[in-house]
């Protein structure tokens, strides 16, 4: 069926519409204007088009939607981005691969009284490695009938299908930051995450946080040797540290017996331990310590969360994606040292 034309062109497919404009998810966000035909927005600008659903505040809608859904399942991922710890790719629906490369570090310097003398001459080593760029997304569809009616009545469009795809892809995405995506491998590179990278500094607990004989000593102490990690690999903070749900009331609890501070307290008095997160991704009795900066762990971006939508059975049946490429890079130099702490 040829639903779109550009530069004088007729094209059918949703691929075709893809890789006929670069690559742009905008092309599959087709509104229907205030004067009645059809457009989609390509580079800022108006497009026409023969075929589109839904109006231009429709689509408003469903955006907002589906960025409230989102948000409220972003814990780790949000504070990477509340960091500045992303990296944008530009056309990421065009890019499979990220390629980067890590650095070795050179010899020490030397000592001398004339200067003369020739120092160990060297330059750092560069290895290239790759991270996939897969899709994350989740499909629903509406009845074209369901659309007219709402349109009749004037009754906002129902986003329940909406909210709830874009939760399921935000909770992929939180899961992937924290668990890694190991079983996924392409273009020679895996998705890890904080708990599955294989260069993360590991601590193991004194005792379990909830068992009846952790304490409040107990727990600091864990925290300390998970700084005491962190800086044995060269990494000096800040830290978030990120607990499981069910340590949460734990370190609520008093510091000591008839204390004046709780055991989260004490924590944060801790210099470069910023904040402490509860991720219900985490599993029970895992504890992480981040050093939150670029050089540890960033999201990698090509495109955010997302709901594109097109047409299938004589235009009676409206699919929807709610799609996102989003993939978090835990870093770590040649040397093996890491920034992300994992206690368990």
């Amino acid at each position: 069926m040829v639903d779109v034309l550009i530069n004088g062109k007729a094209y059918g497919s949703v691929a075709q519409k893809l890789l006929a404009n670069g690559m742009d998810v905008n092309v599959l966000r087709g509104y229907i204007g205030s004067d009645g035909r059809a457009y989609f927005t390509n580079n800022g600008k108006a497009v026409p088009t023969l075929n589109a659903t839904l109006r231009k505040d429709e689509w408003k809608h469903y955006d907002t939607a589906v960025i409230k859904a989102a948000q409220e399942r972003l814990i780790g991922v949000a504070d990477l981005y509340s960091r500045g710890l992303t990296y944008s790719i530009p056309n990421g629906l065009g890019t499979t691969v990220l390629e980067y490369e890590d650095i070795s570090d050179i010899s020490a310097a030397q000592m001398s009284m004339d200067g003369i003398s020739r120092s160990k001459s060297d330059r750092p080593e560069f290895d290239i490695n790759y991270l996939p760029l897969p899709i994350i997304h989740k499909d629903y569809q509406i009845n074209s009938r369901v659309l007219a009616s709402s349109r009749n009545t004037g009754a906002a469009l129902d986003t329940t299908m909406a909210e709830l795809a874009a939760r399921m892809v935000a909770e992929k995405l939180e899961d992937i930051l924290f668990n890694g995506a190991s079983a996924y491998t392409f273009g020679g590179g895996t998705i890890r995450g904080y708990t599955d990278h294989p260069s993360r500094n590991t601590v193991s607990l004194t005792a379990n946080w909830d068992a009846s004989a952790a304490t409040g000593e107990t727990i600091l102490t864990d925290a300390l040797a998970m700084k005491q990690a962190s800086i044995e690999a060269k990494y000096y903070g800040p830290w978030v540290m990120y607990i499981p749900t069910g340590y949460e009331t734990v370190i609520d609890g008093d510091f000591k017996s008839n204390s004046d501070k709780s055991t989260r307290q004490r924590i944060l008095e801790v210099d470069g331990i910023q904040d402490i997160k509860v991720s219900d991704k985490l599993t029970a009795n895992n504890v992480l310590l981040v050093q939150m900066t670029s050089d540890v762990v960033r999201m990698v971006q090509g495109l955010a969360i997302t709901p594109v939508e097109w047409e299938s059975e004589g235009n009676m049946v409206h699919h929807f994606k709610v799609m996102t490429i989003q993939v978090p890079q835990i870093r770590s130099d040649q040397n093996g040292n890491c920034g992300v702490t994992h206690a368990s």
